[in-house]
């Protein structure tokens, strides 16, 4: 249906190709998944697609585009639309309305359909997506779960033959995730939808995939059936990662796939973990109201984040964990109760301060926030400059946010602009100018969108070092397997009031939306693939001897 023939493109510099003489088809009816490490061009072939790329990049691109054997490769992305539905990293870039049925009938009324067929497609979109109750919601004042979801919707109801989607999940809660998916897998199989999707968490992703094209870090691509590109490929879901430490064959990509090697090998007996001693809060937030105009969106909520510790903060999308965040920092106008933080680091149960009451340069410093819209953080024209500011800012010695920056996404150009960067590449950045000035009360909220695994391992151990060195952080994410990687204890919201509290490994384990896959593979007191794989060589070693 839709073909990439020996497409090659690049900026006119020094650079080289982002894409190497690529092939790749995209049958009628077809979900094919695009992997790779971050920043290695999986954007970018998504955006040859629909025509973005070169159109609006720049670049020159080289081969040709085609569906059903017809070049379009020099129509505009306007006369692709009806043929190709496109969404982006970032949702609220393409939202042209202002309310949600507004943005979901839009594209129809551009393409020019009878009103009864708008009518009947939004309501059927609506429903598809469990979204009928945003119906009539402002777009901006929508989560950022809520708006990824629209978006998807937006381009799903004007019912094109091939669906782009540029990190679809990485906003959503696991059970939206789930969800999202699995439409977009009902309507693969039953109205022969086609699907092109790039995702970082591919765990979510590896079981609905029919085939996967993984980029490679010359530009060029390797394609096939999802187990066989996985069984090699540098960048593996916590399954794959399992099943091939532990030598499983065939290769699982699916919680019930593994559950049933589990049982063929058998897997050690569930750690018992004594519990950590709590330390005094650094922040600590009482009876905490905030409001959307009449909404409530956090209810007298109480929260205390030791130093020491990474906290997590999960529930569902709408739940108001970003609105918690920014109500912390203090920019958030609170509606009632108060937040205190620690003057002194070092002294935890000493004098305390109000953020809200402090200068902006002031709370930055003793409060660090790294937002969901990352990117509205940089300001300066070269990556370098960036990092040049911040380690001036934080009073850090020069090189120090580069080296950050370098150990989550590795080889980016110092004199790129931010804006040139991937999303992934954009993030890493924002995280390593503010966590470098090491502020007492870390805040990030969603910091793993658009990074690939080896970048949350680098993040995970900054995070660690911040908390062993007594610093408080509180990470608010819908990536179940980093959670279960770096937290230490785990808060779930749900309508603005927390509903559960505690370690990671109890939390976790009380929930099946949220708990990793290890843990529904071997048990619920299991948390990563480290762990399974240490006591199954320690169990054998013992066997052995």
């Amino acid at each position: 249906m839709i073909e990439l023939r020996d497409v090659t493109f690049g900026y006119d510099d020094e650079s080289g190709p982002v894409l190497r003489s690529v092939d790749l088809e995209v049958d009628e009816g077809e979900l094919v998944l695009v992997a790779g490490r971050t920043g290695v061009g999986k954007s970018t072939l998504l955006g040859v697609v629909p025509g973005l790329v070169p159109r609006f990049t720049g670049g020159t691109l080289r081969g040709d585009v085609l569906v059903d054997e017809v070049s379009v490769v020099d129509l505009p992305p306007r006369e692709r639309a009806h043929l190709v539905g496109y969404v982006g990293q970032n949702p609220v870039a393409g939202f042209v309305t202002d309310t949600v049925e507004e943005e979901l009938a839009y594209g129809m009324e551009q393409l020019g359909l009878a009103p009864a067929t708008m009518r009947r497609r939004v309501e059927e979109t609506l429903d598809l997506l469990g979204i009928a109750d945003l119906r009539a919601r402002d777009l901006r004042a929508l989560s950022g779960g809520q708006q990824q979801r629209v978006a998807i919707g937006s381009v799903l109801a004007v019912h094109p033959r091939l669906l782009v989607l540029d990190e679809p999940t990485s906003a959503l809660d696991p059970t939206a995730a789930e969800e999202v998916l699995a439409t977009l897998t009902r309507l693969v199989h039953d109205v022969g939808l086609s699907v092109l999707l790039a995702e970082h968490r591919l765990e979510r992703v590896v079981p609905f995939a029919d085939r996967t094209c993984l980029l490679v870090g010359d530009g060029t691509v390797r394609v096939g059936e999802t187990a066989e590109v996985l069984r090699t490929a540098p960048v593996v879901p916590p399954i794959v990662d399992l099943g091939r430490r532990l030598g499983w064959d065939p290769l699982p990509l699916s919680v019930r796939e593994a559950r049933r090697a589990a049982r063929r090998t058998g897997l050690p007996a569930a750690p018992r973990v004594p519990a950590a001693a709590t330390r005094p809060p650094v922040l600590r937030a009482e009876a905490l109201t905030v409001a959307h105009g009449r909404r409530a969106v956090l209810r007298e909520l109480d929260l205390a984040l030791p130093g020491g510790a990474v906290t997590a903060l999960m529930g569902r999308n709408g739940a108001g964990k970003s609105t918690l965040l920014w109500a912390l920092q203090g920019s958030r106008k609170r509606y009632a109760g108060t937040v205190a933080v620690a003057a002194d680091l070092a002294d935890p149960t000493g004098p305390t301060l109000d953020p809200a009451a402090l200068a902006a340069d002031d709370r930055v410093r003793r409060v660090g926030l790294v937002p969901q819209t990352a990117a509205d953080l940089l300001y300066l024209e070269t990556v370098a400059q960036e990092c040049a500011a911040a380690d001036d800012g934080a009073g850090a010695p020069p090189g120090a946010s580069a080296a950050l920056l370098e150990s989550m996404a590795p080889g980016i150009d110092p004199e790129r602009h931010p804006r040139d960067l991937s999303e992934g590449q954009r993030l890493a950045l924002v995280l390593a100018v503010v966590l470098v000035a090491e502020p007492p009360v870390v805040l990030l909220d969603e910091p793993t969108r658009g990074l690939d695994y080896p970048a949350k391992e680098a993040l995970a151990a900054t995070l660690g070092r911040l908390a062993g060195a007594g610093h408080a952080v509180l990470v608010a994410s819908h990536d179940v397997e980093f959670v279960a990687r770096v937290a230490d204890r785990v808060v779930v919201l749900a309508d603005g009031e927390v509903v559960s509290s505690g370690p990671v490994r109890d939390v976790l384990a009380e929930s099946p939306s949220f708990a990793p896959q290890v843990a529904k593979i071997a048990g619920e007191r299991w948390l990563t693939v480290d762990e399974v794989v240490a006591a199954h060589e320690q169990s054998h070693g013992q066997a052995g001897s």
